[in-house]
């Protein structure tokens, strides 16, 4: 009987020790999904691909891209902080969806700061400010010329309210004391055509989109706004250079889980990002875009979301800028 009982411990002795093991040799055993709340084709989606292909060769699982688009990034958001906290769903983020929309909407479904995890932050961009070709400025200070002699009439136009392309306007109406009229739009598309054609006046857009078409000569662009000169368009001096000292305006790129993911997973999930953004394939991607590749650990990622949310709070309440 005493016999009985010992082999009976023992056996479940080397159970669990078997379990504890497997379960750390687990992770991943199955396929991760990152859920991008944009819609494919954007700076954050490309990003998002170029992890996701390179996460799968090192984690040896596939790795899906799953584009969950509307309400400005909420519905991917919610749908991530509802998720199970087990390190097979990620999230990337950018500015709108984790500093803005917390305090741009009178009520939301997730909380940044208490329903995600920090992975890691990617990388930035900034934006340059480009106009429609014929208007009558060709540096920063001439437009503000413009904006100040004729307020509320220069036509600015964004990828849509709270938007980082609106917020960014924002600012600039801030620091040089102008007033311009805002025309949003639904994404960068349509803000592009809106330049072509003529339809407004200005607008913040990400470089990579322009680049070519200022060197056709359909837009022009007066100003980086950006602390150095970007290598897509070094030709473009920075605001600061062009007297409005400090002034800098974009977006920029992380990794969250749902809350709750354990320790090791966080880990094992940061140091794979660590990986890939120090290799050809991302940094490739990086320089394409005129994206500035900036790793982040989890611990420095909360540190930045906490000082972007108060960046952005302050902002939107004091131009009492709300989306209900």
């Amino acid at each position: 009987m005493a016999r009985h009982i010992l082999f009976r411990v023992l056996a479940t002795c080397l159970l669990l020790v078997g379990t504890t093991v497997s379960s750390h040799a687990e992770y991943p055993d199955r396929p991760l999904k990152i859920i991008v709340a944009w819609p494919p084709g954007g700076v954050i989606d490309v990003t998002a691909r170029v992890v996701a292909e390179q996460l799968a060769m090192q984690l040896g699982q596939p790795v899906v891209v799953d584009n969950r688009v509307g309400a400005n990034g909420n519905l991917g958001t919610t749908a991530v902080a509802r998720a199970p906290a087990d390190g097979y769903t990620l999230q990337a983020v950018t500015a709108e969806t984790h500093a803005i929309n917390p305090h741009l909407y009178k009520s939301l479904t997730y909380d940044v700061l208490r329903d995600f995890d920090p992975v890691t932050l990617l990388a930035r961009s900034n934006f340059v400010l480009a106009t429609k070709a014929s208007l009558p400025a060709n540096n920063v200070q001439e437009l503000i010329a413009l904006a100040k002699a004729s307020p509320g009439k220069l036509t600015m136009a964004s990828y849509g309210i709270g938007s980082t392309s609106h917020v960014t306007m924002v600012s600039f109406e801030e620091v040089t004391k102008t007033s311009v009229l805002h025309v949003p739009y639904r994404g960068v598309s349509p803000v592009v055509n809106a330049l072509l054609t003529g339809e407004v006046d200005a607008a913040f857009v990400t470089p990579h989109i322009v680049v070519a078409l200022q060197k056709a000569g359909n837009v022009k662009i007066l100003g980086a706004a950006s602390l150095q000169r970007m290598v897509i368009v070094a030709d473009v001096p920075t605001f600061t250079e062009q007297g409005i000292d400090g002034f800098v305006g974009g977006n920029w790129y992380g990794v969250v889980a749902p809350r709750g993911v354990p320790d090791a997973v966080k880990a094992r999930l940061a140091g794979e990002m660590r990986k890939i953004m120090a290799a050809p394939p991302f940094l490739a991607h990086a320089r394409s875009l005129g994206v500035d590749v900036e790793y982040l650990d989890a611990a420095g990622f909360a540190d930045f979301l906490a000082k972007e949310n108060e960046r952005w709070r302050a902002l939107i309440k004091a131009r009492n800028i709300e989306i209900p």
